[in-house]
């Protein structure tokens, strides 16, 4: 996992999300045992006090889970992983639909213009094919 901040927000934050979407994607799997608070200010090149503060918002929220003695780990509750998804993308399709808006689309134009898209890039696989 690469790691990208900028500095309009708190590099806490940015983890923390950063460490979510991996959480989502799949990179760090149910059940996983995180890499510790220094290996992750390391592989970041942030401060350990700031890797502390992200998993504790991640621990927070309930995606990962500290086991005494042993670490950190990926929470094993499906529901949890499955909400946090679908909150994140709720809040991206928001996004979105709000920049959509902005250039002066429609909803029907937006989904027409992603219908094409997902169209080209059906017929961009069958040509690569």
């Amino acid at each position: 996992m690469t790691w990208q901040f900028d500095s309009d927000r708190p590099i806490y934050a940015q983890m923390s999300e950063q460490i979510i979407a991996g959480i989502l994607s799949g990179y760090y799997k149910m059940g996983e045992k995180l890499p510790s608070v220094r290996e992750f200010a390391v592989l970041a090149s942030v401060n350990p006090n700031t890797v502390q503060r992200a998993l504790f918002e991640l621990e927070n929220i309930g995606l990962i889970e500290t086991q005494r003695n042993t670490g950190k780990f990926v929470t094993n509750d499906e529901w949890r992983i499955d909400m946090a998804r679908k909150q994140r993308g709720e809040s991206l399709a928001a996004e979105f639909l709000k920049s959509m808006v902005a250039l002066g689309y429609t909803c029907e134009q937006t989904i027409d213009l992603l219908k094409k898209s997902e169209k080209g890039d059906e017929s961009d696989e069958r040509n690569n094919a």
